[in-house]
This record gives structure tokens, sequence and C-alpha cells, in this order.
């Protein structure tokens, strides 16, 4: 596979920005902390946007239009919430319902971390960091605290998975034959 097809298998098919917001975030020369600074509030705005528009779908109607007859539930202000993501602690805005039965699929309630913060944390784990080298590592990347009960809830939630991983039925074993450029030589070596 050439470089080119895996970047366009790891990159989703976005839309190009358009100039005139690029215009509004980049005014002159920026400097990195200015940089993530400026993708941070533009993660918050799409995760909110997002949240709003799974709102609309759970209610049958998007915001800023009037409200079905036939509706019982409506759109009921909005609720303060810290996730973790890859780029540190973001403090977001979830909206909600006014018969509570409203959970958004982009972030479940009493969820607290954002997509990759898990994988990140299982696998220092899974190359044999200790909880304490895990904390302080997390601590100094992405200036977040979070207990050894944390660390290990995000373990174990996958524990189950690595059980049936490794009590998988393995292929069936056979010979392989290796070659050089003056004599056959046969050595068995076992794959699966």
């Amino acid at each position: 596979m050439s470089f080119k097809q895996n970047k366009a298998l790891a990159e989703p098919n976005l839309p190009d920005i358009p100039n005139e917001l690029l215009e509004q975030f980049v005014t002159g020369p920026m400097t990195a902390e200015a940089v993530e600074a400026a993708t941070r509030k533009f993660k918050k705005a799409i995760i909110e946007r997002a949240l709003g528009a799974e709102m609309s779908h759970h209610l049958g109607y998007a915001q800023g239009e009037p409200k079905p007859a036939d509706a019982t539930n409506h759109r009921n202000g909005k609720s303060s919430k810290t996730i973790l993501t890859d780029d540190g602690p973001l403090s977001i805005d979830i909206p909600g319902d006014r018969q509570g039965n409203f959970n958004p699929v982009l972030i479940p309630k009493h969820e607290r971390r954002f997509t990759g913060f898990d994988e990140k944390i299982i696998a220092m784990y899974a190359r044999g960091m200790t909880m304490r080298e895990v904390q302080g590592y997390l601590l100094e990347m992405y200036g977040v605290e979070v207990s050894e009960e944390f660390i290990s809830s995000v373990t174990d939630a996958v524990m189950d998975e690595v059980k049936s991983w490794q009590t998988r039925p393995l292929e069936p074993m056979y010979p392989v034959v290796f070659f050089d450029a003056l004599r056959v030589k046969i050595k068995e070596c076992v794959f699966w």
C-alpha cells in the first residue's frame, strides 16, 4: 500500500475549512501555544455543535424551529462537564431535555473521557508502566491529575477483551521451509 493510500485511509473525508473562518483564527504569526488554544476552542465548538445535533435528532426538531404539536419533550438548558481529551481537560456544555432522557452518543452520560484517552492509558500500562508512572506522565504531558482508581477502571474495562483474546483458539501449526543459494535446508519452525 502506498503512502498516499495509507494516508487516505487514516484521514476521514473532511470538508475544506473556509478561508473566511481561517482568517478569523489566524490574523498573523502564531505561537505554538496560540495554535493549540485555537485548536482546543475549535474542538470544543465542534463537540458542542455535534451534541446539539444529537439533541435535535432526539427531540425530532431543530433548535429555533417551533416545537411540533405532538411533542411532549423540549430543550431545557445546558450543563457543564469537563472531559479528558488527548489534549488535556476540556470544559464543554451538554444540552439537556425537560424529561431528562437525552443520552448523547458522542459523550454518553457519566463518561469523562473523549476518544483516544483510554487507549493511551492502556498502552502505557501494557508497556509495563506502573500506575504511579502513568499518573506522572498524564500530569506532565496533559496537565491532568488522575487517581489510581481511574487508571484501574480504564484497564479493567478492557480486561474481558484481553482474556477472550488470550483464550482464543490458535490457528493450526505448519512447517516453514527455508532455502538458501547453495543448498536446500529444511527447518521446521512453528508459527501460529
